[in-house]
């Protein structure tokens, strides 16, 4: 085990998903199904571990579409939460509390976090020219504003960027600045925020991450970019309508910047799990107990404010909160060759998945294929050979055989199999097996979920090969003992390739625990009971197909429907 003895339970975050759309691949891969992948290994060895996540509700982008669309932003996330949750509970995702940060518990919380750091002297005000709507009486952040790129002229660059030459831009370098709802002139003028200067806690945060060589070493890298230059001082509240309201006197409209509040996010998510518990002071143990681990799972464009800024606002706080001991973020998953874009609506919407297919050939065709070090690339006939070639041959068929076997010849029980018959070629396959199984932990345990997938691709291997060498369909006519004992060593391997494949296809992988007859909880220590003896005896369950072959008609559809996109968009 890669954990130290010290940690006795184990916290998982999956950074929380915007509120402002739905889930594609890109999201998946990133930083969902590799937190679910980890946290259901975890749960199989019978450890204490805890999965927090909830939709980020706040920022501009949520005011802009309520606006657009004639409905409040609480409107606008209420909707978009259910939708995202649903999605998440169809593809599986098996979060120990989903929450969402317009909650009351959320802005308590930041509330409390904020004013903490407050009564400390520890933050900054500042006073700053931003621009005002004369024409709405407020003042506008950069997404409502448009004009003139100051680089390359072209007209309706928004405050933040220009989208035709991909410049950078802060809103008070356009020419001729427009309110983007209603075109109105804009004017500059003073506003007073608060600010965390995070060149304070410099020193503490490099050391923090010289002290986890093991992190993943584009985290490290980047993390490092940042220090080159004295870290730069943050703003903790903006003027904006919507998000959680900044609890001093006099600074009414003025709220809390997302990436202030939206990591406190999990504090509040773990307190409202505790609370459902009915245990409201239990979220303790796991933020502020050295013997946690605090995992965060992310995508590579959030490793700034989950390895360097949430740890500095940790750091600063009073109480004693833990830190994470890894941040183990991936990069970007391209799709058929092309980055994915969502205002083209070139993606792959986890609703629309689900409407078509099963969840399980998803999440084992991108656990195969993660961005773990580098960019990845998903197509859809790779996802036809992944779910045809390796979820139904290698892992379906040999399951569907020894299952049918079993029914038709030995009346749907476990033959008699024991020591004293092992031969030289059932050793080797359990063997084998058994070796498999423990790299697949140690990869995982590392966070290497592609290279754990390798393993349990070749302990299938192993499991096909021994079936047709040791031959059962052979021996039934000429020695039904032999015959029975081969099924026995085959149904063992069966059992830990369904530990090893349970993470992963985990609707799948819960039926064939029910056909094995496995008298544990596949998700509470279940990875015990997957090593030891299936006994002779046992009855076992009627199996079906586990992964449906898929046709090329079916695939074709949603490639014809991504290039549509993309000739639309050219």
């Amino acid at each position: 085990m890669s954990q130290s003895p010290s940690f006795r339970r184990t916290l998982v975050t999956s950074a929380l998903p915007y509120a402002n759309g739905e889930i594609h691949l890109g999201h998946l891969a990133g930083a969902y199904l590799p937190a679910d992948i980890y946290v259901r290994f975890l749960r199989m060895r019978g450890e204490e571990v805890l999965y927090i996540c909830g939709t980020d509700e706040y920022g501009v982008p949520i005011t802009l579409t309520a606006e657009k669309q004639g409905i409040t932003p609480k409107e606008l996330v209420d909707r978009n939460y259910e939708s995202i949750r649903n999605s998440f509970e169809g593809f599986g995702m098996s979060f120990d509390n989903f929450s969402q940060t317009s909650r009351d518990i959320h802005a308590e919380t930041s509330q409390a976090f904020f004013l903490d750091l407050y009564e400390q002297g520890l933050l900054k005000q500042k006073t700053t020219n931003q621009f005002y709507s004369p024409s709405q009486a407020r003042f506008l952040a950069d997404r409502y504003i448009e004009g003139t790129c100051p680089k390359c002229s072209s007209e309706g660059a928004r405050g933040d960027q220009c989208e035709s030459c991909g410049s950078s831009l802060d809103p008070t370098e356009l020419i001729d600045p427009r309110n983007v709802l209603d075109n109105s002139p804009l004017e500059l003028r003073e506003t007073t925020h608060w600010f965390l200067p995070l060149a304070a806690w410099q020193p503490r945060l490099e050391e923090y991450l010289e002290s986890h060589p093991e992190w993943k070493e584009n985290v490290k890298q980047y993390c490092k970019s940042w220090f080159g230059d004295e870290l730069a001082d943050r703003a903790a509240t903006r003027d904006l309508g919507w998000g959680v309201p900044v609890p001093l006197p006099d600074h009414e409209g003025k709220v809390f910047y997302v990436w202030f509040e939206a990591p406190i996010g999990y504090i509040s998510a773990t307190r409202e799990w505790a609370a459902g518990q009915g245990d409201p002071e239990a979220w303790r143990r796991w933020w502020q107990d050295d013997e946690t681990r605090l995992i965060h799972f992310i995508g590579k464009d959030n490793v700034f404010f989950h390895a360097l800024m949430f740890p500095a606002m940790l750091m600063a706080h009073r109480e004693n909160y833990i830190y994470a001991d890894n941040v183990p973020a991936n990069e970007f998953l391209n799709l058929e060759g092309q980055k994915l874009s969502t205002s083209r609506n070139f993606a792959v919407w986890l609703p629309e998945y689900l409407e078509k297919f099963q969840a399980d050939p998803l999440r084992y065709t991108l656990a195969r294929n993660l961005p773990e070090t580098r960019d990845m690339n998903f197509t859809w006939e790779g996802f036809l050979a992944r779910n045809n070639n390796e979820l139904g041959n290698n892992f379906g068929n040999l399951i569907n055989r020894v299952f049918t076997f079993v029914h038709k010849y030995f009346e749907g029980t476990v033959p008699e199999w024991n020591e004293e018959m092992m031969e030289e070629i059932d050793r080797a396959a359990l063997a084998e097996v058994a070796a498999d199984l423990k790299k697949y932990a140690e990869h995982l345990e590392r966070f290497e979920i592609k290279a754990a997938m390798e393993v349990c691709f070749h302990a299938g291997q192993v499991g096909n090969r021994y079936f047709d060498e040791s031959a059962p369909f052979r021996s039934r006519k000429t020695d039904l003992v032999r015959c029975g004992h081969s099924l026995g060593v085959i149904l063992q391997i069966l059992r830990q390739l369904a530990l090893m494949l349970a993470p992963v296809v985990p609707f799948g992988m819960e039926k064939l625990w029910s056909w094995l007859g496995m008298e544990t909880d596949l998700w509470n220590g279940g990875w015990q009971e997957g090593q030891r003896e299936i006994p002779a005896g046992r009855v076992l369950g009627k199996p079906e197909i586990l992964f449906p072959r898929l046709e090329q008609e079916q695939i074709q559809a949603e490639i014809d429907r991504l290039r549509g996109m993309l000739e639309d968009g050219s």
